[in-house]
């Protein structure tokens, strides 16, 4: 079932407008490449939540003006935060700001935080849910630790 901005599921209903739109538009997304509907939903939430918080005002503003999210467009997939990530693992790896989360193949980071633990908590949380792996890296860059989901 695709859902539309006037018919998802009830679990949206608390999101915002944009951040909404996002949930629908990956949830649709991972439903027409074959994931059970139980499993996409509280992911696309997740996603589209971390997209919201880590986008310009202007991508943000750009977005909300996109047509209906009914199906995958390649405007959607432009944006790093896609449905594809799903599959990719996540990287803790060094950043001017601290610490940053970031997907196999993701150019910038999903989210940067102060201290390496609590970048490898959220890492943990993010490959758990998408059922993947997390790979640690040291300062330097080399490989410390990898885990399996």
């Amino acid at each position: 079932m695709a859902w539309t901005l006037q018919d998802y599921p009830a679990s949206m209903k608390n999101l915002n407008e944009v951040t909404r739109k996002k949930a629908i538009d990956i949830a649709n997304s991972m439903l027409d490449e074959g994931y059970d509907e139980n499993r996409a939903i509280p992911i696309a939430i997740e996603q589209a939540k971390e997209w919201r918080k880590n986008a310009s005002q202007q991508e943000v503003e750009t977005y909300k003006q996109t047509g209906k999210p009914t199906k995958r467009s390649a405007e959607g997939k432009k944006y790093d935060n896609n449905p594809e990530r799903l599959e990719e693992g996540e990287h803790i790896v060094s950043h001017e700001d601290g610490w940053a989360v970031r997907s196999s193949d993701g150019e910038k980071p999903s989210a940067v935080y102060q201290t390496k633990k609590e970048a490898v908590e959220r890492g943990k949380e993010i490959a758990s849910n998408k059922g993947t792996y997390l790979i640690i890296h040291r300062q330097d860059g080399t490989i410390e630790e990898r885990y399996t989901y």
